[in-house]
């Protein structure tokens, strides 16, 4: 069998090679002659997999390394008898990883006391949830809305889109890019959205650029609507608004998810979900070689500082969002190379922190997040 896989996929080379002849290939260059007597396809989310790539090959398996699968023409798929799938929460750590690495940088830039301000969750799944927990060990109140989950779910734990207008400090969206029906987010963020918002707060996208309309956001930035954009994930990527991106509180190039343990996580996922399919006896496979982050080890003196300020040290010691804002600051017409050398992170388990004058609160919090404590 023949296995076509994008080259930007770390961890996963050596995996196949003993069962099936592999191709490496960057996304752009998976074409329809490339794929037309493979057997399986192994990508990312810059190679649209539809019709025009597919029709005619000996695709039976596409496996996409990411959470979201909207380069993938599933309905076409699904007629034609290819069967795909997605690694849903793979990267889940990374995102709330980035979230607190962002509020840590505005609660400095802007002077706040986290535990003081509402943040309002737009979609609560594997990601969602994971910074709303993050979120309440901060201190913060969490507003969580999420229709599809409310209607499952019931009301109790769940808010109107309406009540995080009114009453957010901070909105963070993680919710898939839908075009239609019931659960639509197609430009959720639209001008409606931005002129309803009601405390002039800080929205924050990581999920997918076509969430939030690019002219909308930029409006609610000029007029006030808004105090600040967060954004990872842009339209018409990697052709991105540089007028957007000028005044934006931070910016990155769609890497929030990009952590080295959420990578590496979405690889075994795809490998095992292609050796289930097939048959090849690779469900135990886990990938090698990924690397300890620098200083794994680290002193935390809490001499003098609030929880807060402790919990913001630890957390920009495995991630300071800053310097990725600054990177793609000076380079944003190297959004592709930026994104595909980037030097993933590692997540908060990877890192032990010697505490020093640090009470047994804010150790457990610290804990909670994830570090191991010394």
């Amino acid at each position: 069998m023949k296995i076509i896989i994008d080259d930007k996929i770390p961890y996963i080379r050596g995996a196949f090679e003993g069962v099936a002849e592999v191709v490496f290939l960057p996304g752009s260059k998976t074409t329809p002659e490339v794929v037309k007597d493979a057997d399986a396809i192994v990508t990312r989310t810059r190679t649209i997999c539809n019709e025009k790539l597919l029709a005619g090959s000996s695709v039976k398996f596409i496996a996409t390394a990411t959470i979201g699968y909207d380069h993938i023409d599933t309905d076409y798929c699904d007629a034609a008898g290819i069967k795909w799938t997605n690694a849903p929460g793979c990267n889940s750590k990374s995102v709330e990883q980035y979230i607190a690495s962002t509020l840590m940088v505005l609660a400095e830039r802007k002077n706040l006391q986290l535990k003081d301000l509402t943040i309002g969750v737009v979609g609560v799944g594997n990601v969602g949830s994971k910074v709303a927990r993050i979120s309440e060990l901060f201190g913060m109140k969490v507003l969580k809305n999420d229709p599809p989950r409310e209607r499952a779910e019931g009301s109790a734990e769940f808010v109107s889109l309406k009540k995080v207008m009114d009453e957010a400090d901070i909105i963070t969206v993680h919710v898939p890019l839908n075009m239609k029906g019931e659960d639509a987010t197609f430009h959720l963020g639209n001008g409606e959205f931005f002129s309803g918002l009601k405390k002039k707060p800080v929205v924050i996208n990581s999920c997918r650029g076509e969430v939030v309309d690019t002219i909308s956001v930029k409006a609610a930035l000029k007029t006030g609507h808004i105090s600040g954009f967060v954004c990872d994930c842009w339209e018409n990527e990697p052709d991105l608004d540089l007028e957007l991106l000028a005044i934006t509180e931070i910016a990155t190039p769609h890497i929030a998810g990009y952590s080295k343990d959420g990578k590496a996580t979405g690889t075994e996922m795809s490998v095992h979900a292609i050796s289930k399919f097939f048959g090849l006896g690779l469900e135990s496979w886990h990938p090698s070689g990924v690397e300890l982050p620098k200083q794994p080890v680290f002193e935390l003196d809490g001499s003098g500082l609030n929880e807060q300020q402790i919990i913001s040290k630890a957390i920009l010691h495995t991630y300071d969002i800053r310097n990725d804002d600054a990177d793609f600051r000076k380079n944003p017409a190297q959004f592709e190379q930026l994104r595909g050398d980037y030097p993933t992170r590692r997540e908060f388990p990877a890192f032990t922190i010697v505490a020093k004058n640090i009470g047994e609160g804010t150790l457990e919090v610290l804990r909670k997040i994830g570090f191991k404590i010394s």
